[in-house]
């Protein structure tokens, strides 16, 4: 069943999408943990210039992505490019702030040394609403990336356009 971008105003279609195959799934599964190996290896400071790399595209991108919400969801365009400056914002926040949360801490315990460490995971898998649709996924993102994990995303069907741009 085809997933439907459809402009909520005039109702027309914007564009359709085919689901993904069960071999799709797989492809993007394998290439999920492919990029997880790499990328908890990659440090902080290359983590935060992709983060900062991806707040300036958001920027510099904020009127094209903002139609789109307004397209696709009716989004006021104002408020919609105020969602996408939360996005640049929320990319430079953890860029910013990601080391210093994630870095060891000693704990106090009866033995003779303790402490918490913030390893990567893996692979995240965030299912998200429509409402939103770029803050609510970099809101998730940002951290889940600069903690060294990779995102998947299956994102709401009615606003389909918007998880892919």
């Amino acid at each position: 069943m085809p997933l439907v971008s459809l402009n909520p105003f005039t109702e027309e279609v914007i564009k359709t999408f085919d689901e993904y195959t069960d071999q799709e799934v797989e492809k993007k599964l394998t290439l999920a943990e492919e990029r997880f190996s790499e990328w908890r290896n990659v440090d902080f400071e290359e983590r935060a210039r992709s983060m900062r790399r991806l707040a300036e595209i958001f920027r510099r991108e904020a009127f094209e992505l903002g139609k789109t919400m307004t397209q696709e969801m009716g989004k006021p365009i104002k408020s919609a490019m105020a969602e996408i400056e939360k996005c640049a914002w929320v990319c430079d926040y953890y860029a910013d702030k990601a080391c210093e949360m994630l870095a060891p801490e000693i704990v106090q315990t009866e033995f003779k040394e303790s402490s918490v460490r913030f390893d990567p995971l893996g692979i995240v898998l965030a299912i998200m609403p429509w409402n939103f649709p770029f803050w609510q996924v970099m809101r998730f993102a940002a951290p889940a990336l600069m903690a060294g994990n990779v995102a998947l995303l299956k994102h709401a069907s009615n606003v389909s356009l918007s998880s892919l741009v």
